[in-house]
This record gives structure tokens, C-alpha cells and sequence, in this order.
């Protein structure tokens, strides 16, 4: 069953299109992580804020993903790290036009 995973952490930047510029190769390089199907990007500069929504195929790779990534952000001495993994209900998802159908 597919699970969507929750990831935000303090991120003092960058943001925006420095963000995107500096960050490319991560982005392209989660493509290819175990049962990820897609991620939506969060930011906020204003709160300091980075992060991600994401659709796995599964709690496991929800979760394998999860702990890879935390001790890669830690590396990146990145604290604060929050991930939480969710059921999503996906026909009221469809209705507002959500994308879990994918």
C-alpha cells in the first residue's frame, strides 16, 4: 500500500533558485531511491524551513528512504530532522485533485 512521507528540518538555505541550482543533482539522484514515485520540494525562508512531501510505494521504502536520508541530512550537520509516514485517503485525495493516483 502506498504512504506518503513527510520530511521538514530547520534549512537556513538557500532557497529559491540557488536552491534549485545547487541541489540539482540530489533531486535527479532521489529519482532513482526505492520505491519512490514522486517529491514535492518545501521551503520557507521565512521560518527557516526545508524539506518534502513524498508518495512511496510502501511503508518499507517509506521508511528505508526515511533513515537514509536522515543520516545523509545529518552529515550535512543538518539537525531537527522531522519525518513523519502517513496513510492518505485517496478518493477524497482525487476529489481535491491530489496527485496519488500516479
Amino acid at each position: 500500500m502506498r504512504k506518503l512521507l513527510q520530511v521538514d528540518f530547520t534549512y537556513q538555505g538557500p532557497f529559491g533558485s540557488e536552491m534549485a541550482s545547487q541541489l540539482k543533482e540530489l533531486a535527479e539522484s532521489i529519482n532513482h531511491e526505492p520505491g519512490m514515485i514522486w517529491k514535492i520540494w518545501t521551503e520557507s525562508a521565512k521560518d527557516q524551513l526545508g524539506g518534502g512531501i513524498y508518495l512511496f510505494e510502501s511503508e518499507e521504502t517509506a521508511q528505508a528512504y526515511l533513515k537514509m536520508h536522515s543520516e545523509r541530512l545529518q552529515k550535512m550537520g543538518i539537525t531537527d530532522i522531522r519525518g513523519i509516514v502517513f496513510d492518505f485517503n485517496e478518493s477524497l485525495s482525487l476529489i481535491n485533485k491530489g496527485p496519488v493516483n500516479k
